[in-house]
């Protein structure tokens, strides 16, 4: 159950952080794809665990935990950054990406959007996406923990 949570916890997370970005039309910043890193390795934690039924598997449930609250730590760091309490990423902007030469970096830094860690681009209740990832990222580490570590 508690793998289970995992999988479909952060999944339903980063399927929004995509739609956001397809549907919606909010790019990323640097912060929010590092956030999406948290997710993907929770789920690979999850994925294990499955994996490993009928095996102990509390290893690979606490490594999504323990994804989940790296995604907790960026996601307050991120939140911290758009009310201006500390400095964000000097990689927070446009990128050259994978460019072989100066041109081809020029031309995707030119074509890149623009979108800095500091800037709010949606909010809900006057929070933060990133501040709704902390929240309902700790939730979740929380419930797949106490489930985990729970007597049958």
């Amino acid at each position: 159950m508690a793998a289970l949570l995992l999988v479909l916890g952060s999944g339903a997370m980063l399927a929004g952080a995509f739609g956001f970005q397809v549907f919606g039309g909010l790019a990323p910043c640097e912060l929010c794809l590092w956030q999406r890193w948290a997710h993907a390795g929770a789920i690979a934690g999850g994925v294990l665990a499955l994996a490993l039924s009928g095996r102990p598997r509390g290893g690979a449930l606490a490594l999504g935990v323990l994804a989940l609250l790296a995604g907790v730590g960026i996601a307050v760091f991120h939140a911290g950054v758009e009310q201006e309490w500390w400095e964000g990423l000097a990689s927070c902007g446009g990128g050259g990406g994978n460019a072989a030469t100066v041109e081809e970096m020029l031309t995707a830094i030119e074509q890149a959007p623009l979108v800095r860690c500091g800037d709010i681009a949606w909010s809900f209740l006057g929070l933060s996406m990133a501040v709704w990832n902390a929240v309902v990222s700790a939730l979740l580490a929380g419930v797949v923990g106490f489930v985990a570590t729970r007597r049958r």
